[in-house]
C-alpha cells in the first residue's frame, strides 16, 4: 500500500478526550474516530490491526472444534425476561419497543439466545460435546465510558458457548477454551495472567479471567509471589482478623463533631488512627436500605456485599434516603437507632473492635467508646470488605500483591442455569430428560486490540508485536524527488510485496522527519530508509523497537525482515 494512497492522518496534539496513554496513540496513529462517548469508529490501520486479532481468535477456535455463526443483536426481551436478567442488567441493556410496542434490546451477550436457539439441535445425547462462537458487535449502556476502547458503549466480542452432558463434559470443553485463549493472548503478544474470578450476574460454579496489568485497568487482581495465587480483588477472601480485646470497656459518651463527617476529618478532629472508627454506609439493595459496616481504614467490597446479600440491584442510597433511614445528614450514619433498615451487615473486624467510634445518626455527633455486642449487634457478619496490598494470600499467607489490570477474556462454567431456564433438554441414554450443561466463554476484541498498545509502546508511539501489525514493514525514501532513492524504495517494496510481507511505501512529498514520525506513531514493525546511499545499494534498517538504526545492502534487509516475520508467523501457528 502507498502512504499517499492509505486514508490516514495523524494528529500532533494530544487529544482533550483522551485519558490514557494507549488511547491518546491510537486517536493520534489516525487508527480510530470518536463518535461519542464509548463509540468509536475503526479507521482503515485500526481495522487492519483488528482483523488481525480477529483472525488469531478464529483460527484458534477453530483448530479447538468449536464452529462458528452469528446470531442477531436485535433480541427480543422475553429470553432475558424468562432467565431472569432482563432487570439484572439494569440501565446498562440497551433497551427500545418497536412499532407494535414489543420490548427488544442490542445484546449484551447471548447466554439465553445460543441455549434459545440450539434447543432443537441438543434434542439427544449424542448431539454433545458441541462448542459454538461468533464474532459480533455487543451494546453496553455504560454509565461511564473511558479510557477510549477499554470500556465503550459499542464493542465487537467474540463469545462462545459449550454443551455438554454432565459437569465432566463441561471440565473438559473448559479446558479446551482455556488452551484456546492462552494461544490466542500468546499469539497478540501480551503479557497475561489467568485469575479467578466472581461470576456476576452470568451465574455459575465458577469463572477465569485473562487480565493484562496496566495502570489504567478497571479491575484489580491479588497475587501471590510465593504460591502463585492468583484472583479477582472482587473474590479473593480477606484474612480471618485477630482478636485484640484485652483493653477494658469505657463508658459511652456521645461527642459534639460539628461539620465533621468524614473518617479524615474524625481522625484530625479525635487524633485517633482511622482504625478506631466503624463507618456506616447505606445501600439500596433491590429496593430495600441496608447497612454495611466496616472499619475506618478499609474499603467495602460491593460485589462481595452484594453476593452475600444476593441481590440484584445494590447501590448506595441517595442523600435522601440516607436522612430518612438515619435521621442525620450523609456522614454521621450509625448502627443505633437506625431508622427503616432491612438488615446491617459487619465485616468480620468489626465484632473484634474496642471502644471505638460511630456516627450517632444525628447531626454533627458521633458517639465514642461503643463495642460490638454491648452497645449494638449486627444481622450478619460477613467479609465484606476489599482485599489490600500486603494481605495474607488466602491459600499459603504470604504476603499477596494487587496490581490494577485490564481484562481481555473470561471464561465461565455456567451449569444449568441458561438450558433449564430456556428449556435447552436432552435425552440421555436411558431416555431421561436432562438440562445440557454449559460454559460461556468471551473475548473482547476492541480492548484487546489497545492493552496491546498499553503493554507496547514508547514515547513516539506504537511498537506493535509482528503478529497483529498493520503492516510488517515500511519503505521511506528520505528524498521522494530524488531518482536514484525512489526507484531503490520502489524495488524494495515490489521484493518485499513478492516475498509475501505486507509493506508500506511512504511515497509522500514529506520531509524525511514527518516520514520518520509517523511511522514510529503508527507502529510498523520494520523500517527501511533509503537515502543518500541509494547509489551504492545500502540502506538503513531499523527496527521499531531498536534505538538504532543499521547500514546494510539490500538484500540483506529483505532477508532480515522476510526472516523475522516468518518466524513471528511459525511461533504463531506453531
Amino acid at each position: 500500500m502507498r502512504m499517499s494512497q492509505l486514508l490516514f492522518s495523524t494528529l500532533r496534539e494530544v487529544p482533550s478526550e483522551a485519558e490514557a496513554e494507549s488511547h491518546v496513540l491510537l486517536l493520534k496513529a489516525g487508527m480510530i474516530r470518536r463518535l461519542a462517548a464509548g463509540v468509536y469508529a475503526l479507521m482503515p490501520l485500526g481495522f487492519r490491526v483488528f482483523k488481525k486479532i480477529e483472525n488469531s481468535i478464529r483460527e484458534e477456535m477453530d483448530a479447538a472444534g468449536a464452529q462458528e455463526l452469528v446470531m442477531s443483536a436485535f433480541l427480543p426481551a422475553e429470553y432475558y425476561q424468562q432467565s431472569g436478567r432482563w432487570d439484572v442488567f439494569g440501565t446498562e441493556m440497551v433497551k427500545f419497543k418497536d412499532r407494535n410496542g414489543r420490548d427488544f434490546c442490542l445484546g449484551p451477550t447471548h447466554e439465553e439466545i445460543f441455549a434459545h436457539v440450539l434447543r432443537p439441535e441438543m434434542q439427544s445425547y449424542k448431539a454433545m460435546p458441541r462448542t459454538v462462537y461468533q464474532i459480533q458487535t455487543k451494546y453496553r449502556d455504560e454509565r461511564r465510558p473511558r479510557f477510549g476502547m477499554i470500556r465503550c458503549r459499542e464493542f465487537v466480542m467474540k463469545d462462545a458457548y459449550s454443551f455438554d452432558v454432565d459437569e465432566a463434559g463441561l471440565d473438559e470443553s473448559y479446558n479446551k477454551m482455556y488452551d484456546a485463549y492462552c494461544k490466542i493472548f500468546d499469539r497478540c503478544g501480551l503479557d497475561y495472567v489467568v485469575v479467578q474470578a466472581d461470576t456476576g450476574a452470568m451465574g455459575g460454579s465458577g469463572s477465569q479471567e485473562f487480565m493484562v496489568k496496566s495502570d489504567i485497568g478497571d479491575d484489580t487482581i491479588v497475587s501471590c509471589p510465593k504460591c502463585g495465587y492468583a484472583a479477582n480483588a472482587e473474590l479473593a477472601a480477606c484474612p480471618d482478623p485477630v482478636a485484640s480485646l484485652d483493653e477494658e470497656m469505657k463508658a459511652v459518651e456521645k461527642v459534639h463533631t460539628p461539620n465533621v463527617g468524614t473518617i479524615a476529618e474524625l481522625v484530625g478532629f479525635f487524633g485517633l488512627a482511622a482504625d478506631k472508627f466503624a463507618k456506616t454506609l447505606l445501600y439500596v439493595a433491590d429496593g430495600e436500605i441496608i447497612a454495611a459496616m466496616i472499619r475506618g481504614d478499609r474499603e467495602i467490597n460491593e460485589t462481595k456485599l452484594k453476593n452475600f446479600l444476593k441481590c440484584t440491584n445494590l447501590d448506595l442510597a441517595s442523600p435522601a434516603e440516607v436522612r430518612e433511614a438515619t435521621g442525620a445528614e450523609v456522614g454521621f450514619a450509625g448502627p443505633i437507632g437506625l431508622k427503616k433498615v432491612k438488615r446491617i451487615i459487619a465485616d468480620k473486624e468489626v465484632p473484634l473492635m474496642r471502644n471505638f467510634l460511630i456516627g450517632a445518626n444525628e447531626t454533627d455527633y458521633h458517639f465514642i467508646n461503643i463495642n460490638y455486642g454491648r452497645d449494638f449487634t449486627a444481622d450478619d457478619v460477613a467479609d465484606i470488605r476489599l482485599f489490600e496490598h500486603g494481605d495474607p494470600c488466602p491459600v499459603c499467607g504470604a504476603a499477596a500483591d494487587l496490581a490494577k489490570t485490564i481484562e481481555v477474556g473470561h471464561i465461565f462454567k455456567l451449569g444449568t442455569k441458561y438450558s433449564v431456564a430456556m428449556g435447552c433438554m436432552y435425552l440421555d441414554q436411558d431416555a431421561q430428560q436432562k438440562p445440557c450443561v454449559m460454559g460461556s466463554y468471551g473475548i473482547g476484541l476492541n480492548r484487546t486490540m489497545q492493552a496491546i498498545i498499553e503493554q507496547s509502546h514508547d514515547e513516539d508511539g506504537i511498537i506493535w508485536p509482528d503478529s497483529v501489525a498493520p503492516y510488517s514493514a515500511i519503505v521511506v525514501p528520505v528524498s521522494i524527488a530524488n531518482d536514484t532513492q525512489r526507484e531503490l524504495a520502489e524495488q524494495v517494496y515490489q521484493k518485499l510485496c513478492e516475498a509475501g510481507i505486507e509493506t508500506l511505501i511512504d511515497d509522500r512529498d514529506e520531509r524525511a522527519g514527518v516520514k520518520f514520525k509517523d511511522a514510529d506513531l503508527i507502529g510498523i514493525p520494520h523500517r527501511i530508509n533509503v537515502g543518500r546511499r541509494a547509489a551504492e545499494g545500502i540502506v538503513e534498517y531499523k527496527q521499531r523497537r531498536a534505538d538504532k538504526a543499521e547500514e546494510m545492502t539490500v538484500d540483506e534487509a529483505i532477508q532480515r525482515i522476510v526472516e523475522t516475520v516468518r518466524k513471528a508467523n511459525v511461533k504463531r501457528f506453531g
